[in-house]
């Protein structure tokens, strides 16, 4: 069973994406950790956001790899434990040019759609439910407004224990460029699928929206069985 959940950036994603897949046992795949990878792999070789070539050799000599320890997806390149690296602020500010890049996107699609082959997946991006997966049992798009993104993106910086000087307000200006630049590239912008189910976390706890989620999930999963 393949799960999609889409949405700009801080709507939840990550955080009820990996609750739902641990609630279910399916493999959680955190698609934009692999353009953070990415990214960090472009400032590491000291190489240009916008070096295609450039960024794509790094990642086939570094192998982009996502495993679970002890209940954790950690990001790997090569043997390094880099996903903690890939949060920083500096990332973030750079990882839209990176995955607008149309060699880049492709060769992390593949290796996406290989990963959801093989197993009953829940995973989280911009483009899952119109490029990844666009046949996924459950689509859904989660949106919530600027500000409460961003005051989430701070709260993660905390727990983190991220050092910023950005303010709330510059935070928040950070993630309606963002949108921007992730609605408007011409490679996989992010747009809701037709068939996905629209969820505004604005005001929702966590529990709230696994729940909504986890409900769609039991709809598509009785409809299954009633098929087969």
């Amino acid at each position: 069973m393949q799960v999609a959940i889409d949405g700009p950036a801080s709507a939840g994603k990550s955080t009820v994406a990996k609750i739902i897949a641990q609630k279910l046992n399916f493999t959680y795949i955190d698609t934009g950790a692999m353009y953070r990878a990415s990214t960090w792999l472009a400032r590491e070789h000291k190489l240009s956001y916008s070096d295609e070539k450039g960024i794509l050799a790094a990642i086939d000599k570094e192998k982009i790899e996502l495993k679970s320890e002890n209940g954790q997806q950690k990001v790997f390149a090569g043997d390094k434990d880099i996903s903690q690296d890939i949060r920083t602020p500096d990332i973030s500010a750079h990882v839209s040019q990176v995955s607008a890049l149309a060699d880049i996107r492709a060769k992390m699609v593949s290796l996406q759609r290989q990963m959801a082959g093989q197993m009953n997946v829940v995973m989280d991006g911009r483009d899952i439910g119109t490029t990844v997966l666009p046949a996924a049992d459950v689509k859904i798009f989660l949106v919530a407004s600027a500000h409460s993104r961003a005051q989430r993106r701070m709260l993660d910086f905390k727990e983190r224990g991220i050092k910023t000087n950005q303010s709330l307000e510059e935070i928040e200006q950070d993630i309606l460029e963002r949108d921007y630049k992730d609605s408007h590239r011409k490679i996989s912008p992010l747009k809701k699928a037709l068939d996905a189910i629209e969820i505004d976390t604005t005001s929702m706890t966590i529990d709230q929206v696994v729940n909504a989620i986890l409900s769609e999930i039991k709809k598509s999963q009785k409809n299954y069985k009633k098929r087969v």
